[in-house]
């Protein structure tokens, strides 16, 4: 059985992480953060033609990134936070996930270094071994 709310929101991660995946759309997301803007405030930045920024626009709006208000021949774009949001939570999510596992990596690291630094420590060398064993054998048949 399929779980299609499941696959939507992986369509909809995918559409956004695809879209933010060009720096040009991620300095537009940018700069919407701060206010919606018109195309034409959009492309100012850019060394490129308005049907190419226009590209970029229609990109992000069919990842959900950004609305467009049209008023006559003025097109306004405006920042969608939800869908940040939800790459956000799903960022956040698998970050916590792998810290949490990195964590506990870390700490047996830790403990097995321990364990090997006082095992080692009480290791006896060889010669120390047959030097206890003659000594034992001594006092077994009085040689002492």
């Amino acid at each position: 059985m399929v779980n299609h709310s499941a696959a939507a929101s992986g369509a909809a991660l995918d559409a956004a992480f695809a879209a933010l995946s060009d720096p040009t759309r991620r300095a537009m997301v940018e700069r919407l953060a701060h206010s919606s803007a018109t195309a034409g405030e959009l492309a100012a930045p850019f060394d490129m033609s308005l049907p190419a920024v226009s590209k970029h626009l229609r990109v992000l709006e069919d990842a959900g990134l950004l609305t467009r208000q049209v008023e006559g021949r003025t097109h306004r774009m405006t920042l969608r936070v939800e869908a940040l949001r939800a790459a956000n939570m799903w960022l956040d999510f698998h970050l916590r996930f792998w810290e949490t596992r990195l964590d506990a990596l870390d700490r047996f690291l830790k403990e097995t270094e321990n364990e090997s630094t006082e095992n080692s420590s009480n290791r006896k060398t060889s010669s120390e071994r047959a030097n206890t064993k003659k000594a034992n054998t001594r006092r077994k048949h009085g040689n002492d």
